[in-house]
């Protein structure tokens, strides 16, 4: 009987399947090769996930994490490691770059898109990774919202906006993108309903106010005077 694929989930928490239990410095090693891997040498690894202590005892930690490892998810040959499973940021990744480039996404990939990587871990190593997936995610999610709009598929146009700018609540574009989306849905309640919240938004943490050209749209699709 074949073995069954193993799956290791980043994106929204560290999560394995077959479900197996992990300790703490397992669950390190796995998350740093799913993340910066899937390959690396011992030395990288030790010195990544335990900068702060000596390069001898730093590779004894990875000694043990290799052990406390659930077998066949981490193949050692030599000085490398390799992680042996299925990573979801790699496919969220190609998901990701493919709606920048023009491609809808699916109400699944819309929620996927939602999560960030490993929420809760504040390590050094992890801390790029993650910016730099907050904000292809976001990106991602802003561009399908345009291409969904202009494809009229304004159901899904709307829950990506509204993702985006979840994501990150000051991105004039990701705002644009969804008022022009209700808009083009005409929902043109939910628009002003969005221009007056992300107007007060920018009020209050940055004391600007919104791109004129938005509220120009606004103005022009909803007989509202006071926005």
């Amino acid at each position: 009987m074949p073995e069954p694929t193993r799956r290791l989930a980043v994106v929204g928490g560290l999560g394995v399947l077959p479900s197996v239990r992990l300790s703490l410095p397992s669950r390190r090693l796995l998350a740093f090769l799913a993340v910066a891997g899937p390959e690396a040498s011992r030395g990288v690894v030790a010195g990544r996930l335990w900068a702060d202590i000596p390069e001898t005892q730093a590779r004894a930690n990875l000694r043990r994490a290799i052990w406390q490892s659930p077998g066949g998810w981490v193949v050692a040959d030599g000085d490398e490691l390799r992680l042996d499973a299925e990573v979801d940021l790699t496919r969220l990744h190609e998901v990701a770059c493919a709606a920048i480039e023009g491609a809808p996404l699916t109400m699944d990939e819309i929620d996927l898109l939602s999560r960030d990587l490993l929420p809760g871990w504040h390590e050094e190593w992890a801390i790029p990774a993650q910016e730099a997936f907050h904000l292809l995610r976001v990106q991602a999610l802003e561009a399908a919202c345009v291409t969904m709009t202009q494809q009229r598929m304004h159901a899904l146009a709307t829950q990506a906006g509204t993702a985006a700018l979840a994501a990150d609540p000051l991105r004039e574009s990701a705002a644009y993108a969804l008022i022009l989306a209700h808009l083009q849905e005409g929902n043109r309640h939910a628009a002003a309903m969005r221009f007056r919240a992300f107007a007060r938004t920018l009020e209050e943490e940055l004391g600007v106010a919104p791109d004129p050209r938005l509220a120009r749209a606004v103005n022009s699709a909803v007989a509202v005077r006071s926005l």
